[in-house]
């Protein structure tokens, strides 16, 4: 490696972990002013607001990362320009393609580095923040599906109930349904079913409930009562998960609880395939708008380095912009998660290459 590569390596990583760094107080105390009643009131302690914060920031760090690192290369590359150091280094005999290479070995290493992070560490982070944010500042559990909960727990049982109260542990029009061969072999039905919090897991109570079996031979027959108890395989919490439950598992956890979720049916299994993807999909846009910052910025201006910073800007918030719809569109409109994930990438990437074709004449 030469010189001007851990030259620029040096600036890549500097100038990046710097614009970082800087944003870790402000982001703090502006959520600290915010925040403030809420602490006072929950008397929250020091060494619980700073595993929050702790989590807080690996959890922006994760989803704004790219903005820093586009930002950061437009800021010390356009420096570069702007003092002759890339014309210098160009009338060495240094060829364009060349001059990208530590540029690349930076963007490897943040791209790799974030995509190990996604793996475990930012999950668990990501846990610590939804389960803080739940339990203080959004009492009500609104990250739950609450009314007509239907799922397919494997290939013959079936649950559906009208509503689930969380809280007191408590849901309304029970029915669970096993079927076996496209038909019926048992249905149970309550009208409330009470989860036994001084019992074992999945330890109910149902209260005036039918209980119906049917025979091979089409006989059928009919259990009423007031009250039973019975052991079911699942409970409340698998019903009906947490929205940011995908978002706090680690990736072979993912993996484990998608393929469980297919068989469920569950409404929400695009949206957490599109957490799978972008786990990959996002690290991965360090390697393009680094090409892109360097394709804009290592041309000098005569305006100076404003305009390749509000070039940059633009590109960047660009860049979340259709990050964002293309999420929102996964979610609601049932599109496919992996064009979703991967899509603006693409699109970026293309402008990448034109940039980086016309940066080199």
């Amino acid at each position: 490696m030469k010189i001007i590569d851990k030259y620029i390596l040096k600036k890549y990583f500097g100038t990046f972990l710097g614009m970082m760094l800087i944003f870790v107080p402000i982001s703090i105390l502006v959520d600290l002013s915010e925040r403030l009643d809420k602490f006072t009131e929950n008397n929250i302690g020091f060494w619980e607001a700073a595993e929050y914060y702790k989590a807080m920031v690996l959890t922006m760090f994760n989803i704004l990362f790219p903005i820093f690192l586009f930002l950061s290369i437009i800021w010390f590359t356009s420096r570069m320009a702007s003092n002759t150091e890339i014309v210098a280094i160009f009338n060495t005999g240094m060829s364009f393609k060349r001059f990208l290479l530590p540029y690349f070995i930076g963007a490897l290493i943040v791209a790799g580095g974030f995509i190990a992070l996604n793996m475990s560490v930012i999950p668990k982070a990501r846990l610590t923040y939804n389960e803080f944010w739940s339990k203080y500042f959004n009492k009500w559990g609104n990250y739950r599906e609450k009314n007509d909960v239907y799922r397919q727990l494997d290939s013959v049982h079936f649950v559906y109930v009208s509503s689930i109260h969380h809280k007191s542990g408590t849901a309304y029009d029970f029915v669970f349904e096993k079927i076996k061969n496209n038909r019926l072999k048992y249905r149970l039905y309550a009208a409330r079913i009470k989860k036994r919090k001084d019992s074992t897991k999945g330890h109910y109570q149902l209260f005036n409930y039918t209980k119906r079996v049917f025979s091979d031979n089409g006989k059928q027959f009919v259990e009423k009562g007031a009250v039973f108890d019975t052991i079911l395989p699942f409970t409340f919490d698998e019903l009906t998960p947490y929205d940011y439950i995908a978002e706090s598992m680690n990736y072979k956890e993912l993996n484990a609880f998608i393929e469980k979720e297919k068989i469920r049916g569950s409404q929400n299994i695009n949206r957490y395939l599109l957490e799978k993807y972008r786990r990959i999909s996002l690290p991965v846009s360090a390697f393009i708008l680094t090409f892109i910052a360097v394709a804009v910025a290592s041309r000098k201006r005569r305006s100076g380095i404003g305009v390749n910073l509000a070039i940059g800007i633009l590109i960047a918030f660009t860049y979340v912009f259709f990050d964002k719809i293309f999420g929102i569109l996964t979610a609601k409109a049932g599109f496919n998660p992996f064009l979703a994930a991967w899509i603006p990438n693409f699109i970026f990437l293309l402008l990448a290459l034109y940039l980086l074709r016309n940066a080199q004449r």
